[in-house]
């Protein structure tokens, strides 16, 4: 049994540890749904199963042992979808997430930056980071992107944090699909809107694929709905933690003030080192019967994998509890790998590259607030994170 439990700090998940060193392709059962299922955690074989058409992502209607009670993406997103349906809709947005699209939204990001550390030394000298800065940044870049109003995005970062829960019982189960359909509901309005007045945003991207015939309504709210979610939640709790990780290893935030130059590759090296992730993600199904390193896994299985766990691979990373910003090897899988890695690394790339920076600089002397114990995490949820970052300069 895999029953992932809230762990402290940043440390790494023991059974993913364990997993690594002695069963790369283990047989496991879930806290959630019927039946065994397999997890694979080593790097290379996390990529072959992750790329490799003999598994599925279509795994909807089975019953599928998961970390949840509930499933988190709407049933028509593209977590569900194999090509080329998947391609199809993919392709709607991603030219929305090129560098060239992420380049120009990367003054704006910096002038933002700029009003949220005033409204933070307006709040010191001891406040919240996560409040003051991380969150409305990572809210506000998501929201312009997808073309969600100022007013509207406290709504969608609270159904964020309902629906990227573990839901441990029914009650919490039921508010997760309440909030999935309110998102749902919403983005229908607005695509509404954007059908009778577009903008430059995804949105209206989105709304004429539909009237193209390139996607349907159920695709675009699926699709609005897991971008708008993720991209606060995910991006919000990994910045979060990067600065948790650097304010508690003072050795290399006072580096990256001496070598403003590593930023890039720090992002990088934190967003392998951070374990973000409580448990495993979303389940794929063995079409035939796929051997992998070794392991005969059978048509009509459900196979795991830890993006986590291949980012600490000591026979792809040496020394991987250590963080080296001038880390040299294979890219790490913090956004995935294969056709379901996620649409917008560049954007999330951005917006830990001009928040880090730009925290760094204005406040040099900035150090937590309380003592490091004395921190807290959030609980039952699927993307790890401080609750709060209390800060003093």
């Amino acid at each position: 049994m895999y029953e992932v439990h809230d762990l402290p700090g940043l440390d790494f998940d023991p059974f993913l540890w364990e997993s690594l060193s002695d069963a790369p392709v283990s047989r496991i059962r879930l806290p959630h749904g019927e039946g065994d299922c397999w997890l694979v955690t080593r790097h290379k074989d996390v990529k072959f199963v992750a790329s490799d058409p003999r598994f599925s992502r279509d795994v909807l209607g089975r019953s599928v042992p998961k970390m949840t009670k509930h499933f988190i993406p709407l049933d028509r997103a593209v977590s569900f979808v194999d090509p080329p349906d998947h391609v199809r809709v993919r392709s709607v947005v991603s030219s929305s997430f090129t560098q060239r699209s992420v380049d120009r939204l990367r003054l704006r990001a910096g002038l933002l930056m700029d009003e949220l550390c005033l409204e933070l030394e307006a709040a010191g000298p001891s406040a919240d980071l996560v409040h003051h800065v991380i969150s409305p940044f990572t809210l506000a870049m998501i929201g312009e992107v997808i073309g969600v109003p100022a007013e509207d995005r406290p709504r969608v970062r609270d159904w964020a944090q309902t629906v990227l829960t573990r839901a441990s019982d029914e009650a919490q189960a039921q508010r997760a699909e309440d909030a999935k359909q309110a998102a749902r509901d919403y983005f229908r309005q607005l695509a509404a809107q954007r059908r009778a007045e577009p903008r430059q945003d995804v949105m209206s991207t989105m709304v004429a694929a539909v009237g193209a015939g390139r996607i349907d309504e159920e695709e675009l709210l699926a699709l609005a709905t897991l971008m708008s979610l993720n991209g606060w939640h995910a991006v919000c709790n990994n910045t979060t933690n990067m600065m948790y990780a650097l304010l508690t290893q003072r050795h290399l935030m006072q580096r990256l003030q001496r070598q403003p130059r590593l930023i890039l590759s720090a992002v990088d090296e934190l967003l392998r080192w951070i374990p973000h992730k409580h448990g495993v993600g979303q389940p794929r199904v063995a079409t035939e019967d796929v051997e992998v390193d070794g392991v005969l896994i059978r048509e009509g299985e459900l196979v795991y994998v830890s993006y986590v766990a291949a980012n600490w691979d000591e026979r792809v990373y040496s020394d991987p509890g250590e963080i080296d910003f001038e880390r040299k090897g294979p890219p790490h899988m913090a956004f995935g790998h294969g056709p379901h890695a996620c649409v917008g690394p560049l954007l999330a790339r951005m917006e830990a590259e001009v928040l880090l920076s730009t925290l760094i600089s204005r406040f040099p002397a900035m150090r937590l607030a309380v003592p490091q114990d004395e921190m807290k995490w959030q609980t039952d949820v699927l993307i790890r994170g401080p609750v709060d970052l209390p800060v003093t300069w």
